[in-house]
């Protein structure tokens, strides 16, 4: 798995791994991908935990050398199923057609659908990045991602304002910074609106999706251009969220993680937004470990 992975072998360490078989030690989450891809199961499949109502527990895998046919396309359907509808006014199968169709069209060329803006949204931690990668990988659609595209510059603007460049929390940032920092992003997406090319656009969009003129706006601006938006909340729950911060060690989430009670209190896991959207349920990570065994189906597993 590690080869797989490009990674250096070993890439664990066996007394970590001893601790997991023993029982004395509960795997992180990165150790519990890894075991799901090693296995080809789940996490309720390995007794990690319980299944969630509705999850997905079983998925036939075929080798990645055979072309993406036949079982190939029932394990990404399966996969982009857990696109769901998260009201009665979301269109979850038409936007889940598209993906599928861009997916299957990228070896024939031509695809029947509009362009389609897909934005991700989602609290940290919740599994945004990953998940519009895997939808990227799926599709061949650009991902603007908000962090990789404007760190940089919000890190150097905080710094030349005497704050902490890893400031994510203070009203200077809420205020000053982060209005820009999503005016960049978004301009970086209708560069690609305007060329009619279809794009995922990823970040918290916490604020702006519970804003429903800021949305309007979007869309309105969007389908001017003859450019389909479709909206996908990544639902999660505040034990995976913190346990996935922990993980990846980004300086920009010191804050949060020094004051997870304050942070926590701060924000509302059941948050959706205010126009039709559709929902991926990543509560105890159920959804990235199963587009993880997708990947694995192409060759790839995760970074």
């Amino acid at each position: 798995m590690a080869r797989a992975a490009g990674l250096t072998v070993p890439a664990a360490n066996f007394q970590t791994l001893w601790q997991h078989e023993q029982g004395e030690v509960y795997p992180g989450p990165h150790y519990r991908r890894a075991y799901c891809l090693l296995y080809r199961a789940t996490e309720p499949e390995l007794g990690f935990r319980k299944a969630l109502p509705g999850e997905q527990t079983q998925l036939k895998l075929t080798p990645s050398e055979v072309e993406p046919l036949g079982d190939h396309v029932l394990a990404v359907e399966r996969a982009v199923l857990q696109i769901a509808p998260g009201d009665a006014n979301a269109n979850g199968q038409e936007v889940q057609q598209r993906i599928i169709d861009a997916w299957k069209r990228r070896h024939t060329g031509g695809d029947p659908n509009r362009p389609t803006l897909l934005v991700v949204a989602g609290l940290a931690g919740s599994g945004k990045s990953e998940f519009s990668r895997f939808i990227s990988r799926l599709t061949g659609w650009p991902v603007l991602d908000k962090d990789p595209i404007t760190r940089p510059l919000v890190e150097r603007l905080l710094v030349e304002m005497g704050s902490d460049p890893n400031d994510r929390h203070s009203p200077l940032y809420r205020d000053k910074v982060r209005p820009l920092e999503y005016q960049c992003l978004l301009e970086t997406a209708y560069a690609n609106v305007d060329c009619s090319i279809s794009t995922v656009l990823t970040a918290p969009f916490v604020a702006e999706v519970s804003d429903e003129r800021w949305m309007r706006r979007l869309i309105n601006r969007c389908e001017a251009r003859g450019v389909t938006v479709a909206v996908i909340w990544i639902q999660c729950d505040l034990e995976t969220m913190h346990e996935y911060i922990s993980f990846r060690s980004a300086a920009r989430d010191s804050w949060k993680l020094q004051n997870w009670d304050e942070y926590a209190s701060t924000i509302d896991p059941d948050l959706r937004p205010v126009v039709p959207h559709l929902v991926v349920d990543n509560r105890l990570g159920a959804a990235i470990s199963l587009t993880d065994q997708v990947r694995q189906i192409f060759g790839t597993v995760f970074a």
